[in-house]
């Protein structure tokens, strides 16, 4: 019976060896086998030591012990006597260009679509508005997700965000795949949803279809029986746009939404990005509390003195409230979307509780460490795997890991991406030194290469490609994978030739003839000798002749003669048979 030995999710191989009760030596040198150069103090996962195990022939089955991390969720009510009415966080979801952005730019007068790369959100927005409600001004929080499939991380980082997901659907479309990814990132996250179906002035929109869709979904709207609201709307021409407001409104205060506005602020990374003047930047929500100029801020590994305090709209602020996204500099480096934050006592405090979250991730195997997936890669690629070579700088935080990990999706067992070096901000010479000594290429999403910097690329001949719309550049990605690709060989069979004599043998050449018994002849073309249905060379037929004359083609039925060119001296027998191919390489396209 198979021994059975708890681990957690990582573990060294030093410490898995003793458990093992073999020699660390004997571990490290099968994992090396494996195509992995680990030491005895590097960390592998729970999967990679099953599968060196079972290569190792031991009878021991590894129980992982699992490590759920729980995703960021709002803490929509506050039970505190001192907490107030907070406004709500909203997310606008659904599938690329359905109108999200559109409907954004309406209910806020702006216009950020026109201006956004191929008409997509290319990562988090976030930005509040005023509304004349009946009973006064309301503050609403609005966060536009992306919508492109690139950025499905962001998507749902947007959905853990709110108070409620509003679903854009276009009326004259439909739910399509991003809206079905919307509606599970809601229920997931576990906020309401609420429909507006949108484009009600194009001709074909049917709003009773997308209700039918809907069910099917099992979101039954409400005058079909059920608790989804569906409200139509056209960011277009504004109609419905107020109605859609004030049902938000009411389903938020059906939630009662609360927070406590005095004391240090709580509240989550929206985003980050390297800002020119004021370096590592990020977007925060402050959940609760109120974010002052000049507090000491905490974001898992990273933190702030808050050197300025803006909002989306670049207006400088001196503090922020609950439901309220600002952008915050002082940062000594850039955070990760998603990681909460909240404010401590002073620097000190600030350093040591950044430091400790880092050595909590190192402990946790999330900074190093290897993976069953580079395992099993290295077990089942060859030495003849492709791989490409690229450095990848985006705007912001959130950018970046959707363009590294959408990249890596293009991987094959052939070609593979390697991402050699990676950073949010513009490329730099450092960048550029690293891809001339790796033959690396430069992509850049929502980033500028310096003009210092230009001449120098120029000058090295560095593949630079900068893109402000993401599917644009895995398309470029993926081409250059396509052509480190080995061509496909094409083997088209012509005919056959059964050999009646034989005229000529050289070292170099047969001459013989015979009857065409099957296809057509053709030269130049690839030649395989069949004896007794053995083969027993494969050479090139470089002249056919029909009587006196030299031609290009013999069809079936005919007679003629065959000038076979060899490498070495080969001998042909009358009875033999020749089958004729042509031999074609074509380019592949992943």
């Amino acid at each position: 019976m198979a021994k059975e030995i708890q681990i957690d999710s990582m573990i060294t191989v030093g410490t898995l060896a003793e458990k093992l009760d073999i020699p660390a030596t004997k571990l490290i040198g099968e994992l090396f086998k494996n195509g992995m150069m680990v030491t005895v103090n590097e960390k592998i996962d729970a999967d990679t030591a099953q599968i060196i195990i079972d290569e190792l022939g031991l009878e021991a089955t590894l129980v992982a012990k699992s490590e759920e991390v729980e995703a960021p969720k709002r803490q929509k009510t506050s039970d505190d006597p001192n907490a107030k009415t907070r406004p709500p966080v909203i997310a606008v979801m659904g599938h690329v260009d359905h109108g999200k952005t559109s409907l954004l730019d309406r209910i806020r007068n702006a216009s950020v679509a026109a201006g956004e790369s191929g008409g997509i959100t290319q990562h988090i927005s976030a930005y509040q508005i005023t509304h004349k409600a009946s009973d006064g001004d309301r503050v609403i929080t609005f966060l536009d997700t992306p919508g492109h499939e690139a950025f499905a991380a962001l998507r749902e980082h947007g959905a853990y965000l709110t108070d409620l997901v509003v679903i854009v659907v276009a009326a004259d479309d439909g739910i399509k795949p991003q809206t079905l990814e919307a509606i599970r990132f809601a229920r997931k996250a576990g906020v309401k949803m609420l429909v507006a179906a949108n484009k009600m002035d194009k001709e074909g929109a049917d709003i009773n279809r997308l209700k039918q869709q809907l069910a099917e979904q099992e979101l039954l709207p409400e005058d079909w029986g059920g608790d989804t609201v569906v409200m139509p709307v056209s960011a277009k021409t504004g109609d419905g746009v107020n109605e859609l407001i004030d049902m938000i409104l009411l389903m938020a205060d059906v939630e009662g939404l609360r927070a406590v506005e005095s004391g240090p602020a709580t509240g989550l990374v929206i985003e980050s990005h390297m800002e020119q003047g004021k370096g590592p930047t990020a977007v925060v929500l402050v959940e609760q509390g109120t974010l002052k100029q000049g507090d000491f801020v905490v974001a898992g590994d990273v933190y702030a003195k808050v050197r300025t305090l803006n909002t989306p709209e670049g207006k400088s602020v001196g503090e922020a409230g609950p439901s309220t996204p600002v952008i915050v500099s002082g940062f000594k480096a850039l955070p990760e979307f998603g990681t909460p934050f909240d404010v401590v006592a002073n620097e000190k405090e600030a350093r040591s509780r950044a430091e400790e979250a880092s050595k909590s991730q190192d402990a946790r195997g999330k900074l190093s460490g290897a993976s069953a997936g580079d395992l099993l890669k290295a077990m089942s690629r060859t030495n003849e795997l492709q791989e490409l070579n690229v450095i990848v700088k985006a705007d912001v935080q959130g950018s970046l890991t959707s363009v590294v990990d959408s990249l890596k999706t293009l991987n094959t067992e052939e070609v593979a991406i390697k991402v050699i070096g990676s950073g949010v901000g513009s490329f730099t010479e450092n960048d550029l030194y690293l891809a001339s000594t790796s033959g690396a290429i430069l992509y850049g999403f929502h980033v500028d290469l310096p003009s210092g910097l230009r001449q120098l690329a120029a000058r090295d001949n560095l593949k630079v490609r900068i893109y402000k719309v993401i599917y644009e550049l895995l398309d470029d990605a993926k081409n250059e994978l396509s052509a480190l690709l080995a061509p496909e060989v094409v083997i088209t069979d012509l005919g056959r030739l059964k050999v009646k004599q034989v005229f000529k043998t050289t070292r170099t050449e047969v001459i013989c003839g015979g009857e065409v018994t099957k296809g057509n002849l053709a030269v130049p073309s690839n030649v395989k000798i069949y004896r007794d249905k053995e083969e027993i060379a494969d050479v090139e037929a470089v002249r056919l002749q029909r009587g006196p004359q030299e031609v290009k083609e013999v069809m079936e039925g005919e007679l003629c003669g065959v000038s076979l060119k060899t490498e070495s001296k080969l001998e042909i027998l009358e009875g033999d048979t020749l089958e004729f191919y042509t031999k074609e390489l074509k380019e592949r396209t992943l």
